[in-house]
């Protein structure tokens, strides 16, 4: 009986062993299966991750690249306009060349932004302003230092003809467009009004010393040259 008993109670810790064993197998499995399914939700997470990286970075490669493509069609457009303003540039001064070889052939002066001629014929002012108001120019007016400086360089050896009479008004001195006199250049004691009929004004007064103040007042069917100015820009 007590073999049997003792039998009976191996045989039971026998059973308590394998139940044992096969509850380890089981929970190990189970944390196999547990951790098979968390290593595979990462791999999911992973690749969702990369592909969403892959389609951000396509998208702004895509973006760089059209805003690539444009900036280099501007640039080569803004190129092609540059070359063709450098072409009309360089045409344009090549006419201006000639034009100012022409000019000074022809016995005209350049500066600021009007040219300048002195006849050879001697005339009245009347005549002398007719004869540039035909060839689309006026009497030269002169209202600044740099311009009478410019005057007395290149015409100042002669009696001129200028755009300035107080014709309307005794000693009220006008330039040919209606401005009053402002900057004067007048030799000494001038003008004098001598004999009450002197109305028009000539610059390089031949008794005049000075290289700048050379304006006198003369009847003005006094003959002289003149000095027409042409405006080449307004």
């Amino acid at each position: 009986m007590t073999v049997v008993v003792y039998k009976i109670a191996d045989d039971f810790r026998g059973y308590n062993t394998e139940l044992e064993k096969a509850d380890t197998k089981s929970n190990l499995q189970t944390q196999h299966t547990g951790l098979s399914t968390v290593w595979s939700r990462c791999c999911t997470l992973t690749a969702v991750c990369v592909l969403l990286l892959c389609v951000l970075l396509l998208s702004a490669i895509t973006v760089l690249w059209i805003q690539f493509t444009s900036l280099t069609t501007e640039n080569n457009q803004l190129q092609t306009s540059y070359n063709n303003l450098t072409t009309e540039r360089d045409q344009l001064l090549q006419e201006r060349f000639e034009l100012h070889s022409a000019l000074l052939k022809l016995g005209w002066r350049f500066f600021n932004s009007s040219v300048y001629n002195i006849s050879t014929e001697k005339k009245s002012w009347n005549e002398s302003r007719d004869y540039c108001r035909e060839r689309g120019a006026d009497l030269v007016i002169i209202n600044s230092k740099e311009k009478q400086e410019f005057i007395s360089k290149h015409f100042g050896g002669t009696e001129a003809w200028i755009g300035l009479t107080d014709g309307d008004t005794e000693g009220e001195f006008k330039w040919v467009d209606g401005a009053p006199l402002s900057t004067a250049f007048w030799w000494e004691s001038e003008p004098n009004d001598l004999g009450g009929s002197e109305d028009c004004a000539i610059t390089g007064f031949r008794f005049a010393e000075s290289n700048m103040s050379t304006w006198a007042d003369f009847p003005c069917d006094h003959t002289v040259v003149e000095i027409c100015e042409l405006k080449i820009l307004n």
